[in-house]
């Protein structure tokens, strides 16, 4: 008899962490960082959605170092008792039927060190960088970033593996390492950035060498039997030079296979910090804000650069519009080389799509991320299977609204006007499939 197709509702295991279906909130920017309490604030989006059945939270970038955030908003980790204090948001997900991993990682060289107004003038800590970086990378960024030496880059590993094991402590399932959308494990992975002679660069396995470092510092530190989870860039695009393709990508699966690393989730990312990652819409209403502008104004420190983020944003959304399941051909090439879970992510919208990719068997899990700020309840309708016919789907737009107040440290929520009062109308709705928009 041939097996049954897997299908969303079933369960699977994640190393040690057992969970009732296959669908996982993204991570995102959730702006709880910056908050007064970020326990509540994160349990405010997380609740919700393991509530209507989500089966894994996986919270959004948590620095690992007091600097080195991206955005305002995120959170980062100077002491023991920073990460403790997130120990009744765990308590809370878990109460609610729910596991939660929280993602760990470094800006890097876009750290905001150098590029906010408020950040950049503390010059006692530039942004860190593999390498020096490649003289068309000097344009959009500060000059002073400091090249990490080798015994640096050692203690940063260490650094993730204390953090890790505080994470454990404050009661989270698990964690994943934050090595895509130009993030700074990222530039480790990536010809574009690593140009090292040491142990850290080289060929693909040398440019591993920081990730596998963690892996074991987190064994140390946390235990041998704690969840570390990689997400990373297997596909990179660059305007310049050579990226890191889908061949070494699926090399870098590999690798983090037999590292012991319990799951993969591989994109498509750019070497630059954009909309690449989400796809979808040029957000022009952002830009029309004046409210928006003023914040833009001030975090840039000078219409130029202000008009530089317009640009930068017009473009990507010309080259990278909306698909539906962009990562797919990645996903899918990383599932057939190893044999870890791999999750899927980018422009997954629909029951069906979900339900094909597993049927397929293109990958294990199926990932969710801003659709959720539309609609926290989400997961109640992708898990009811008598509404794969119907043709649904979620009710986020992909307009790209989210992503400058992201930036700027703003609540991570869905700031479509139109998406409200759909809500408003219909507390959970189901609109008909449409094609998706022409970008601007």
């Amino acid at each position: 008899m041939p097996a049954s197709p897997v299908r969303l509702v079933d369960p699977i295991t994640i190393g040690t962490i057992r969970l009732p279906n296959r669908l996982y909130r993204a991570p995102v920017l959730e702006g709880a960082g910056s908050t007064s309490d970020p326990a509540a604030a994160y349990a405010q989006h997380f609740v919700p959605n393991v509530a209507a059945g989500l089966g894994l939270v996986i919270q959004g970038n948590t620095i690992v170092l007091p600097e080195g955030k991206t955005s305002p908003g995120m959170s980062a980790i100077g002491e023991r008792e920073r990460m403790l204090a997130l120990a009744p948001l765990t308590r809370d997900v878990h109460a609610a039927g729910g596991k939660i991993v929280i993602q760990l990682g470094h800006g890097g060289l876009f750290a905001l060190e150098g590029w906010h107004s408020q950040y950049a003038p503390a010059r006692s800590a530039p942004p860190l960088a593999p390498s020096t970086p490649r003289l068309w990378l000097r344009a959009v960024q500060r000059s002073d970033t400091t090249i990490l030496a080798t015994r640096e880059v050692e203690a940063l590993a260490l650094r993730f593996g204390l953090v890790a094991a505080w994470a454990r402590e404050a009661g989270y399932d698990g964690v994943q390492l934050a090595g895509s959308n130009a993030k700074l494990l990222h530039q480790f992975l990536s010809p574009t950035f690593n140009r090292r002679k040491d142990r850290y660069g080289g060929d693909v396995y040398g440019r591993t060498t920081f990730i596998r470092e963690i892996r074991a510092a987190i064994a140390r530190e946390a235990g041998a039997d704690f969840p570390v989870l990689l997400k990373f860039t297997a596909v990179e695009e660059t305007p310049f030079g050579r990226g890191i393709d889908l061949e070494e990508g699926v090399q870098v699966a590999r690798i983090a296979e037999e590292a012991g690393f319990c799951a993969v989730t591989p994109v498509v990312a750019d070497a630059l910090p954009n909309t690449s990652i989400c796809r979808g819409e040029f957000p022009r209403a952002s830009f029309d804000n004046p409210g928006m502008r003023r914040r833009l104004l001030f975090a840039t420190g000078s219409r130029l650069r202000s008009a530089a983020v317009f640009a930068g944003m017009w473009l990507a959304a010309r080259k990278y519009p909306f698909k539906p399941v962009w990562n797919r051909d990645v996903f899918a090439a990383i599932k057939a080389a190893v044999n870890i879970p791999v999750f899927a992510v980018g422009g997954i919208r629909t029951p069906q799509e979900a339900a094909e990719i597993l049927a397929r068997g293109q990958a294990d899990m199926i990932g969710i991320g801003r659709p959720f700020y539309a609609e926290p309840e989400l997961a109640r309708r992708f898990l009811d299977e008598s509404l794969l016919p119907t043709g649904t789907t979620a009710a986020c737009e992909s307009c790209n609204r989210c992503i400058v107040p992201q930036m700027l440290g703003m609540p991570g929520v869905c700031y479509n006007p139109e998406i409200h009062k759909i809500r408003r109308r219909n507390p959970q709705p189901q609109r008909p499939r449409t094609p998706a928009k022409k970008v601007a």
